[in-house]
């Protein structure tokens, strides 16, 4: 098929340089750490061992008031919910998404005061994960609506009457969405292109909006729109709470995704969309801060329920290959086999210690848990995609074979296939994998750019960076000698995790690890100066380390818990054991191609394949595509396509 030329771009769309988009994502940023932080600690190569152990619990009302609700949602979820109708239809019944009302389901994060059910982070995501396992596509319209929709940004941001006014309709009665994604504009919100023009007491919204969860079903909005710069108006990308039925308001189309098939997810138009001022949330130009610090623990919805995939891959996993037998003897039993089903165990024990203690840190609020939410997003999406994928093999032809076919020809119908198809979203949801390498890398190295950054900005003037070289000088006179040694070369260190199973060692390996970590960013900085931020193959490998040694905490920590409370602590230590030793392996791969890698020969060939210079190499097939628009037309104006938005009442 032919190419047809790209549309043009609206003319709405602002145009902006890289510096410009990165100056926006920069201010959008929380720029001060008033609190500590284990994973910001981490990558400064100061093992903070006392920030996370003992480890933080809950409070005695706030685990009955969370158990009395799982088991609620537990008998909800085994007796109303069918996962397999869902994905056969694609559509979550009405019936269901009512009685989750009536159970509170979409009030768990919502003050009592409000009518929700005021339960902890630590429980949320157990519920999460509970009603995520009997359909991922459920878990994702309860998470959008509380972690990322109206009621999230209220509590932190939101006034008065706002709270008084919207959450209690969340609690009990209206399905929430938040809408940031355009046609055009991803992960650089700099381009945003949907204006909010001040009109009196009012703001009056167009633009179009992409992929917008519980979009086609939502009765409130959150909308991040640029406002423009006027008298009496700061202007700037700003969030509005915005009724889903005003007038102007399309869902132009409900998407369909490889996965979560019964996903509420379209379209939105605004044309001419009046909202009241008093609907604003915070002041014009704080939309990408209120965006991201919504997502400082919103982020931590995806890696509950990536905890419960791993546990019904380690379920599915251990009764299959106890059944299947291969050359006489349980498949189980042969190592090709056994090994994955011990990186299934040891990885779901890590991530669900990792989920567990950053939402225990988020409810105790004396950590600043940015860095921690990230990571834990970060990890547990590319790690239960693994998991996903391992069971589909352990699984064989059965594992590519779905669920109802499985079932027709008599066997126990696992959607193994399935589970890969609804995980692989959660690599691209709030923040790709990449965008998350940047956000992290970019938090793990503030301690150096609020010393040094005035010194690699090429803006600065000879004064600014005399005066940052002599600050960066006394900073790093003082942190780079505490680089040199440290408890993790002393072999009595962390000796209380010794208990049968010694984890001490692992521990020690953590601290002596972080600082290595620490002097190869220095190092990096050193070398490259301004060119750090264009080397993301580097910065991604730093950040992945980090993961795997924040995981590796978080798992002897949980490990010790449990046996301090004799809930199976010989098994927690020796799954924690196995973990590290495979993190281990991983870390020090990582290590390796921080500086022997193909990153430069890469770039090359990138440029080359955009040059068309390997052109040639596509010859010989058919593309199957249509020669439609890549991105599609996104001019303002009014709608000329049916509105399928569907509030369930």
């Amino acid at each position: 098929m032919s190419a047809t030329p790209e549309s043009p771009p609206s003319p709405s769309r602002p145009t902006v340089t890289e510096r410009e988009a990165r100056q926006v994502a920069e201010a959008a940023r929380e720029q001060d750490w008033r609190k500590p932080s284990f994973a910001k600690e981490l990558f400064l190569g100061r093992f903070r061992l006392d920030l996370i152990h003992p480890h933080p619990l809950p409070a005695d009302e706030h685990v009955q008031r969370g158990e009395e609700f799982l088991a609620k949602l537990r008998d909800f979820c085994e007796t109303k919910i069918d996962g397999a109708r869902i994905e056969r239809d694609a559509l979550i019944p009405d019936d269901v998404i009512t009685g989750l009302k009536e159970l509170g389901a979409f009030g768990m994060k919502i003050d009592t005061k409000y009518g929700g059910l005021g339960l902890t982070q630590v429980y949320y995501n157990k519920a999460l994960a509970l009603v995520g396992s009997a359909s991922p596509a459920i878990g994702a319209l309860l998470s959008a609506h509380q972690s990322i929709g109206v009621p999230q940004p209220l509590k932190i941001f939101g006034t008065r009457e706002q709270k008084e006014t919207f959450l209690p309709r969340c609690a009990r009665t209206d399905i929430s969405a938040f809408l940031l994604t355009e046609p055009d504009v991803g992960s650089d919100p700099a381009r945003l292109a949907t204006t909010a023009v001040p009109d009196g007491d009012e703001y009056v919204l167009d633009g179009v909006k992409l992929w917008t969860t519980n979009g086609v079903v939502a009765d409130l909005l959150v909308v991040m729109a640029r406002v423009p710069k006027s008298e009496g108006h700061r202007g700037g990308i700003t969030a509005f709470v915005v009724e889903a039925a005003s007038e102007g308001v399309t869902v132009e189309n409900r998407n369909a995704f490889m996965g979560l098939r019964g996903l509420e997810n379209g379209v939105t138009r605004f044309h001419r969309v009046r909202v009241p001022a008093a609907h604003r949330i915070g002041e014009e130009g704080q939309g990408l801060k209120i965006a991201l610090t919504t997502l400082n623990t919103g982020r931590l919805s995806l890696p509950a329920m990536c905890v419960g995939s791993g546990k019904w891959c380690l379920k599915i996993a251990r009764e299959w290959s106890a059944a299947r037998e291969q050359w006489g003897k349980p498949v189980a039993l042969h190592e090709a086999v056994g090994s994955k089903i011990a990186f299934i165990a040891a990885t779901t024990f890590a991530l669900e210690a990792v989920v567990d203690l950053s939402s225990q840190m988020a409810d105790e609020d004396r950590n600043d848990i940015r860095i921690e939410a990230a990571l834990a997003k970060l990890y547990g999406s590319e790690m239960a995609w693994l998991m996903a994928d391992e069971l589909v093999q352990i699984r064989g032809g059965r594992g590519f074979e779905t669920a109802a076919s499985l079932q027709a020809r008599g066997e126990r119908a696992v959607p193994a296939e399935q589970m890969l198809r609804d995980l692989r979203i959660n690599r691209i949801f709030e923040g790709s994998t990449e965008i998350m390498h940047l956000l992290i890398a970019r938090e793990a190295v503030d301690a150096h750019l609020s010393v040094a950054g005035d010194l690699i900005d090429p803006e600065k003037s000879l004064g600014d960076k005399a005066r940052a070289g002599a600050g960066a000088g006394l900073f790093y006179a003082k942190w780079l000698p505490k680089l040199v040694a440290g408890p993790g070369q002393l072999p009595g260190s962390y000796g209380g995790f010794k208990h049968g199973v010694d984890l001490s060692g692992h521990l020690r390996y953590v601290e002596r690890t972080s600082r290595k970590l620490a002097r190869s960013t220095f190092y990096a900085m050193s070398r490259w100066q301004g060119r750090m931020e264009t080397k993301q193959g580097f910065l991604g490998r730093i950040v992945d380390i980090g993961a795997e040694l924040f995981a590796m905490s978080a798992a002897c920590v949980r490990a010790e818990l449990l046996r301090g409370r004799g809930e199976n602590g010989r098994e927690a230590y020796q799954l924690a054991d196995v973990f590290c030793r495979q993190a281990r392996i991983r870390v020090e791969e990582l290590f390796g191609r921080l500086w022997t890698n193909t990153d430069d020969v890469d770039r090359k060939v990138v440029k080359g394949v955009l040059s068309g210079t390997y052109a040639w190499l596509e010859q010989g097939v058919i593309d199957p595509s249509d020669d439609g628009p890549w991105i599609a037309d996104t001019t303002p104006g009014p709608s000329t396509r049916e509105n399928v938005h569907r509030p369930v009442r």
